[in-house]
């Protein structure tokens, strides 16, 4: 990752031109398409899923990592922060979240790796660099790149530079999406896509707005569009999470959309929920207790993987 993203009230949309809020660059990713592939995580995203892993990706400006266990209570952040946002009680460093800018002072200066920022900002021609140096293993394994967040379609100006540099140097390209975007500003990233990771993560528009923050209508509607009016390749991910969307009804709901208004030829990716994201809330220290389930037994993946199987559905558990 490049230089730190040091704007202190800013959004991606006043990023400057060709730039784009980016929170990880990843090599070697195998879980995000095809082959052997290079995921950009964006910043930013209109859902806030209960359950999310990349909580860091959510906000569309840089947020401070905080690993209490690691801090020494020595005073070097406080000393530096421009906004005298930390504040050292028993201790120990407390930053009032409110007054953080981002800028990253008191991640260079803490001497024990207690502070991170997530978020920066990377142009179109830094990010194609990083990805364009993996072209051996795309070619190697037909991979690609992805594009993942967050949420890309968050940054569509961005997205759409970035995927086209990308096809025009012959990489294969993915889009990793929740689907909730302006079919205007979705349709500009998609002319650049050769692959689409659909997620499909409640059936029901009410349980849906409870568990994401936001209704389903819009999100099923542009699946449509993209699978039949621009014809992508797309592959349904489903996320399982025990107590929010695993009973048999939405399931079965589920799974009759993608075959019956989709298609049987859409394959299906069933992800387990895992707690990955847990140590990240604690991190970012939101406030309210950090969400958590049940983590789905194998056994119990396998028995939902043949429910979708009944709808003639091929299907894969993880990836």
């Amino acid at each position: 990752m490049n230089a730190r993203l040091q704007l202190s009230a800013s959004t991606a949309a006043e990023l400057p031109p060709r730039s784009g809020a980016v929170f990880n660059v990843q090599g070697y990713s195998i879980h995000d398409g095809p082959g052997i592939r290079t995921t950009v995580f964006l910043k930013g995203c209109p859902l806030h899923c209960l359950w999310c892993q990349n909580p860091e990706s959510q906000r569309a400006t840089p947020e401070l990592f905080f690993d209490a266990e690691r801090c020494i209570g020595c005073g070097a952040c406080a000393r530096v922060c421009p906004t005298a946002a930390v504040q050292l009680r028993d201790g120990r460093a407390h930053t009032d979240r409110s007054r953080c800018d981002g800028s990253g002072h008191c991640v260079a200066a803490c001497p024990s790796g207690a502070r991170s920022v997530a978020g920066q900002a990377m142009s179109v021609d830094e990010v194609f660099e990083a990805v364009a140096a993996d072209r051996l293993f795309y070619e190697r394994s037909g991979g690609g790149v992805t594009l993942s967040g967050g949420e890309p379609l968050a940054q569509p100006q961005f997205a759409a530079e970035l995927l086209q540099r990308c096809r025009q140097a012959g990489i294969h390209t993915a889009l990793d999406t929740c689907g909730h975007a302006a079919w205007s500003s979705a349709a500009k990233v998609l002319a650049h896509v050769d692959l689409v990771l659909y997620d499909f993560k409640h059936m029901d528009p009410l349980q849906h707005q409870r568990l994401t923050g936001v209704r389903n209508e819009l999100i099923l509607a542009n699946a449509l569009r993209v699978h039949h009016e621009l014809k992508i390749p797309l592959l349904a991910r489903v996320p399982v999470i025990p107590g929010c969307n695993d009973d048999a009804h939405n399931l079965q709901a589920t799974a009759r959309f993608i075959a019956e208004q989709l298609s049987p030829s859409v394959p299906v990716h069933l992800n387990a929920y895992h707690r990955f994201g847990q140590s990240k809330v604690e991190r970012l220290q939101r406030p309210g207790p950090a969400f958590t389930a049940a983590v789905p037994e194998p056994q119990r993946m396998d028995e939902i993987r043949r429910g979708f199987e009944s709808f003639g559905l091929t299907v894969h558990i993880g990836g």
